[in-house]
């Protein structure tokens, strides 16, 4: 390593386009959400996702926003998902978060999704792949690759009863019902750290409906139990896009939090004790987050405790006066050297800062997280006796159609944190999902594939008659889904064939 990636971490822990990022977005945030519970500008400049990256999937989601072609799509090139990380990359900023996502991407061949995981992290972006997780048990050891190989370091996981495809749960109709799944992510996450020795981040998302409302407690309290494998939550209700069943209906932000609240604090009522913590990335109405702390004590159950106090005004002042100073700060892509180059500049860019108001907020958490015996806690911890986990629950509220006309539909999206790049454009997730640009996207790829199609065919019928196949051909990534395996030597069973899908939607 040169010296100059440490002296760049130590001389500006937060990179200057990453700052130029963040005060573009703040310019956006209207005033009346400038408030000590706003993230967008302040902490975040959004968050990227690929379009087109794989739209085939092997589970038949009941509410599933992709449309009804989308397993006869094939996948954009890998140069044309660079070109997308690339834009993304050009908003958000050094250390932008982006998920790699579509349909499912592990469909795709294995050194195709670890090229793509090693790129975005070589431009700078922390990817997070987006998968229902089954590949993970049917092809054993892809996990541990992708992590060691691919540099991954962030992964969401699809678990809920809405999803069909799955094999051995076909039958769950109750969240609860899926606990022994999570359970079996949960060692297989855990098997993955411990062979590796690498740093792995796990969320999870669940979409949610009227018919799996009563199930949201259950999940709480499982994510409580569990929080040093799940550190994230996304709690989706579904919209009216895609093929999304018809009569699917979703549930209100009050329905929801109250449902989170029961799980956390067996009262539903007990919302306004939750909500009170509350941040927002953009519009409130689009996107909500606790961060919070769970306890883990041998003498008590499990306990969460939300991190941000924004009626406090001592919690107030030091978050705000971090925000301003170190707004953007990530180590997620440092390599050990470089993080502590970054800590180390921010240790000597603002010594008052740290010592005279972080380090007394930091001394206010043991009271809050036992207030009988805050010490005794922070004693415990120190001899592994206590458990001290992060876990953030969120919620993201999508839209539809008929939402997107309205007044309140249309402020919304002026304030989009959630992007796709569409040409050569950045376009709201909503409106790639309910206005159709999804698909005349997909029109677009399966153009290319039929052109692929018919030139590989005429480079067949040129070498039966004699004449010289066309090499490139072979390396296209733009293949209609099945003659890859007509044209292409048969893949080992590590390489990522998707040959062997389960239910196909």
């Amino acid at each position: 390593m040169t010296l100059r990636p440490l002296f760049a971490a130590f001389h500006s822990p937060v990179p200057g386009e990453t700052r130029r990022a963040l005060a573009a977005a703040w310019a956006r945030v209207p005033v009346r959400l400038r408030t000590a519970r706003q993230f967008l500008g302040r902490q975040y400049a959004g968050c990227g996702a690929t379009i087109g990256a794989m739209p085939r999937c092997d589970f038949a989601c009941r509410g599933c926003y992709l449309g009804a072609t989308a397993n006869r799509v094939p996948a954009a090139s890998l140069d044309e998902v660079k070109r997308q990380l690339g834009r993304i990359r050009a908003w958000l900023g050094e250390g932008g978060n982006v998920q790699l996502t579509d349909g499912e991407l592990t469909l795709r061949p294995e050194g195709e999704l670890i090229a793509l995981i090693r790129h975005a992290r070589a431009l700078g972006l922390v990817p997070m792949l987006m998968t229902h997780g089954d590949s993970f048990h049917r092809r054993a050891g892809l996990l541990e690759r992708l992590m060691v190989d691919g540099g991954l370091t962030e992964v969401s996981l699809h678990i809920d009863t809405t999803q069909r495809g799955r094999r051995g749960y076909r039958a769950a109709r109750r969240e609860d019902e899926l606990d022994s799944l999570r359970n079996e992510f949960a060692q297989l996450i855990r098997r993955a750290r411990r062979r590796t020795g690498r740093r792995l981040e796990v969320a999870t998302t669940v979409t949610v409906t009227r018919d799996n409302l009563e199930g949201v407690p259950a999940i709480m309290r499982w994510l409580v139990a569990n929080a040093e494998v799940f550190k994230m939550v996304s709690f989706q209700p579904v919209a009216p896009v895609g093929r999304t069943e018809a009569g699917l209906l979703g549930v209100s932000v009050e329905e929801l939090w109250g449902a989170i609240a029961e799980g956390l604090y067996g009262d539903a009522r007990a919302v306004a004790r939750l909500t009170a913590h509350e941040g927002w990335l953009g519009h409130p109405a689009c996107s909500r987050f606790v961060q919070g702390l769970v306890v883990r004590q041998l003498d008590a159950p499990p306990s969460f405790h939300p991190l941000l106090h924004p009626d406090d005004r001592r919690d107030r002042a030091a978050v705000g006066a971090w925000l301003t100073r170190f707004g953007g700060l990530t180590w997620r892509l440092d390599t050990p050297g470089v993080g502590l180059a970054r800590l180390a500049g921010v240790l000597t860019t603002a010594p008052g800062l740290l010592l005279g108001q972080i380090a007394p907020l930091l001394l206010r958490w043991p009271a809050r997280l036992d207030p009988h015996h805050p010490w005794r806690l922070i004693a415990r911890w120190f001899r592994g006796r206590a458990r001290i986990e992060y876990l953030n629950i969120v919620s993201h509220h999508f839209m539809g159609r008929t939402e997107l006309a309205t007044a309140a539909g249309r402020e919304r999206l002026a304030l989009c944190v959630f992007k796709a790049p569409v040409g050569d454009q950045l376009v709201s997730m909503c409106e790639v999902n309910a206005l159709g640009l999804r698909d005349r996207y997909y029109d677009g790829l399966r153009e290319a594939g039929r052109r692929t199609h018919t030139e590989s065919s005429n480079a067949v019928r040129s070498l039966h008659a004699g004449g010289e196949v066309v090499e490139p051909l072979r390396s296209s990534r733009s293949w209609p889904v099945g003659w890859r395996e007509l044209v292409q030597p048969p893949q080992t069973e590590h390489s990522g064939n998707p040959s062997s899908n389960g239910r196909g939607r």
